[in-house]
């Protein structure tokens, strides 16, 4: 079951919603995690016979932990809703299986108008398993 916060932060909705709960969340930073179930729709192509989480999913489930960050940086008058602008520094290190839950730390290190600068860390069993920093902006919705 979602936490209902990220559902009400965010769009984004299955079957690509890639968070399932806040475990922490303050002002410039946030913990989420995300149990990644065995009937997930990709494993069956993304390898057959040895299924792993596709690294683009771990990055994207990070991105999403950050705009449920920034819902708190971002006036609901205002709109927009953030929208990933840049990757830099990509480093995975370790494999994801069906069945494993991942940590989700996002840390926004700086603002700059409507450009937001955020770092992200996820791991499963305590092992890092990609980490990078990102950049978004608010898109018209």
């Amino acid at each position: 079951m979602t936490d209902p916060r990220i559902l009400a932060a965010i769009p984004h909705r299955p079957p690509f919603l890639l968070l399932d709960e806040i475990v922490e969340w303050e002002e410039s930073r946030i913990v989420c995690r995300k149990t990644w179930r065995e009937d997930e729709y990709f494993f069956p192509g993304h390898y057959p016979g040895f299924p792993i989480v596709p690294g683009v999913l771990l990055c994207e489930s990070a991105m999403q932990a950050g705009a449920v960050l920034l819902s708190r940086h971002v006036s609901p008058a205002g709109g927009g809703v953030p929208v990933a602008t840049r990757m830099n520094d990509v480093r995975f290190k370790q494999i994801v299986r069906p069945g494993q839950t991942t940590s989700i730390e996002v840390v926004l290190t700086e603002r700059l108008a409507t450009a937001y600068f955020l770092e992200a860390k996820v791991t499963s069993a305590e092992k890092l398993a990609v980490r990078f920093e990102f950049a978004c902006t608010l898109a018209d919705t």
